[in-house]
């Protein structure tokens, strides 16, 4: 069943249900009608049955709820340094944004830095071809140099509505790179295969070492 039967359905049973306690209410208000017990149990089963209804209509047609979902940005600052006279560290400070109404947890991280230059003109026109031609990748995939993966225990990291939170993490690469991506992905601890919840936020940052560089040396 696809989301919008189930909204239809939904609906269809949120009527029926409004119709029954206007008609329970009704009978109430006839003058000498004695209504048993039962049906005041009836009624009240009703009418809590119709307000859970009415909230599960209201949560997936008219998305009144959702100012209390998770909601995470992250920003990137990226820098750089010599090491020697081969190579260069790099510095990524990704800082997580809570704006949100609700605390927000992650128990896992990655960040990967992926080579854009230099790369040959083979390299460039299979990469192009990819996303261009072929279409079987949706974005292009730089090849990726290092990967760092950490995680946290329960309880470890929650960002806390309004509240930021930064992590760093660093790279030594050969000082013959002049251009790198730099993409950080943080997973919800709340997500779970079936619900609604965001799997996770990412950040991405293009980033040009040999322009600072020049300026360095």
């Amino acid at each position: 069943m696809n989301r919008n039967v189930r909204l239809r359905v939904i609906f269809g049973a949120a009527v029926v249900l409004l119709v029954a306690i206007v008609a329970a209410l009704g009978l109430n208000a006839v003058p000498g009608v004695d209504i048993p017990d039962s049906v005041r149990i009836v009624q009240a089963v009703v009418t809590i049955v119709a307000i859970a209804g009415g909230a599960i209509f209201a949560y997936y047609k008219l998305e009144i709820f959702r100012d209390f979902e998770p909601h995470l940005s992250i920003s990137q600052n990226v820098s750089h340094r010599a090491l020697g006279t081969k190579y260069v560290h790099i510095s990524v400070t990704a800082t997580l944004h809570n704006t949100s109404k609700v605390a927000i947890e992650v128990r896992k991280a990655l960040f990967l830095l992926q080579r854009i230059s230099p790369s040959t003109d083979e390299e460039i026109e299979k990469l192009y071809a990819e996303v261009f031609v072929d279409k079987s990748e949706s974005y292009i995939q730089w090849r990726t140099e290092e990967k760092f993966e950490c995680s946290w225990g329960d309880d470890e990291l929650i960002v806390e509505p309004d509240g930021a939170h930064s992590e760093t993490c660093e790279f030594i690469i050969s000082e013959e790179f002049k251009s790198v991506l730099i993409y950080s992905y943080f997973h919800n601890a709340l997500y779970s295969e079936g619900n609604r919840a965001t799997e996770g936020w990412d950040a991405t940052s293009i980033y040009d070492i040999v322009k600072d560089k020049e300026d360095q040396f």
